[in-house]
């Protein structure tokens, strides 16, 4: 009987102890990454409201992504702190979680924070906007989101194509209207806000220069007689340099990883997630 109680703890260890652990799908520089791991990654994703028809492989290039970071981030002694960490993480409000998630949570924040500070550091000295730029990034705000720009306008619908062709610049917004009345139109005056435009007009008139009537679409065409830069546009320049040193500091930093993530020495064991 003994013995027999001895063979049945040998098959215990040898049989269930591979159920119960968890499989190492892959190391990144000799760290594993388990199945285990990923599941909790995929469920702080959904948490995070990060859904994808590919989940568990998107998961793993995430820890594996964040592996690297990390690994970099000693080089520059840009690891936060344990309480830096907690306090960030109850700010993100993902409610209750097992401890491999927190885990997980804890070091995906730790690997983000650790790169904004590197980039901060790095990357961004290194970045130059030029007056071209924020002319292109503010032309391209004005067309998808508008300005705060308060713009006086004159729209003539219903007016065929030969008729348009006909408008000529006028001297005034009321000149305009009156071209377009003897034409046989019916123009529309407003004042509005860029943004407070529809996408359809925005899009027509954020690059249109002044008392230029427009091309010809969906039978109608928009001239904009004056602007007025509202106490909102003040800092406008500053917020777009702003944003776009920062756009371009993330792709130079993208780049980066990247090289990074080939001279990382990433073995995938399970074909289903292989990269």
């Amino acid at each position: 009987m003994k013995f027999f109680n001895s063979l049945t703890i040998l098959f215990s260890v040898f049989f269930v102890s591979p159920v119960l652990g968890a499989s190492v799908v892959a190391t990144v520089n000799g760290t594993p990454i388990t199945d285990t791991d990923i599941t909790a990654r995929t469920k702080l994703m959904a948490r995070q409201g990060k859904t994808s028809t590919d989940n568990r492989r998107v998961a793993l290039q995430n820890i594996i992504d964040d592996a690297i970071k990390l690994e970099y981030a000693k080089n520059f002694n840009a690891i936060p702190e344990d309480k830096i960490i907690d306090t960030e993480l109850k700010k993100m409000n993902l409610g209750e979680m097992t401890l491999s998630e927190k885990q997980m949570a804890q070091n995906a924040l730790r690997a983000e924070i650790a790169w904004q500070i590197i980039v901060g550091r790095t990357v961004l000295p290194t970045v130059s906007i030029s007056t071209e730029d924020i002319t292109n990034e503010r032309n391209n705000l004005a067309r998808e989101h508008g300005l705060p720009i308060e713009m006086t306008l004159v729209r003539l619908t219903d007016i065929p194509v030969d008729v348009a062709n006909k408008l000529t610049k006028p001297k005034s917004c009321d000149d305009a209207v009156e071209m377009a009345r003897a034409m046989g139109g019916i123009p529309q005056k407003f004042t509005a806000l860029q943004y407070e435009l529809s996408p359809e007009i925005r899009n027509r008139v954020a690059t249109l220069p002044l008392m230029k009537w427009s091309k010809h679409e969906d039978d109608s065409v928009l001239l904009v007689c004056s602007t007025k830069k509202t106490d909102e546009y003040k800092n406008l320049d500053e917020i777009i340099k702003q944003n776009a040193t920062y756009k371009q500091a993330l792709f130079l930093a993208d780049q980066h990883l990247k090289q990074l993530r080939r001279k990382a020495v990433i073995v995938v064991n399970d074909n289903r997630y292989k990269l």
